[in-house]
């Protein structure tokens, strides 16, 4: 078969929001189980020991009440300018999470302390949310302070293993995308195998 006769990948969009919520989770709808297990326990791994080594404090997106009154910050792109605001005034502070989000679903509570602190009428309450409370909540700037003098650059390291995990996390959600690379490969040797001996040949459709 010519590269021009080669048919179009379909793309499996359904295990590619899979992966993204559950890194491996596309996998193993696709039927690879053990690819899935390895994206799942590799990822999670990193991500969570990532977390510890910053005391579960170094994933968070600031929500509004912390970058309100900070002056807004100036984004170039290809010498395009424009002041960002609202949640990208928020990941311009924290660019850290543009990557950790890719994680998925273990990344959601700090977008939800995100969301519950984006009205600047509502005081959101001391504990936090009901169910994970403060966790990936912004934490106040003496406790970062503290967290970066007294961590012996574990806090930042621990950032970086995180973001790993999610930047790599959209390469598994690509792989579930395009689906197994073997299958095309597998049915083209089939096709080409020459007939066993006294075999019918196949009606063709």
């Amino acid at each position: 078969m010519s590269a021009a006769e080669t048919p179009h990948r379909k793309l499996d969009w359904l295990a590619a929001v899979l992966s993204y919520l559950l890194p491996g989770l596309g996998q193993v709808l696709q039927g690879r189980i053990a690819k899935g297990v390895v994206f799942f326990v590799s990822l999670y791994t990193l991500f969570f020991y990532g977390m510890a080594l910053g005391a579960m404090k170094n994933v968070w997106m600031p929500p509004q009440s912390v970058v309100r009154d900070l002056p807004k910050m100036e984004i170039g792109i290809r010498r395009l300018y424009f002041e960002a605001d609202g949640a990208a005034k928020s990941l311009a502070y924290r660019p850290q999470f543009l990557g950790q989000f890719w994680i998925g679903a273990a990344a959601w509570p700090a977008v939800l302390h995100y969301l519950a602190d984006k009205d600047p009428n509502v005081v959101p309450p001391p504990d936090g949310l009901p169910v994970i409370g403060r966790y990936m909540a912004t934490p106040p700037d003496e406790e970062l302070q503290r967290l970066q003098r007294d961590g012996n650059k574990r806090w930042d390291l621990g950032w970086v293993y995180t973001l790993i995990a999610g930047v790599l996390n959209l390469l598994v959600i690509y792989d579930a995308l395009a689906g197994p690379a073997v299958k095309d490969d597998e049915e083209k040797e089939k096709s080409d195998k020459p007939p066993e001996p006294g075999a019918k040949p196949e009606a063709k459709s």
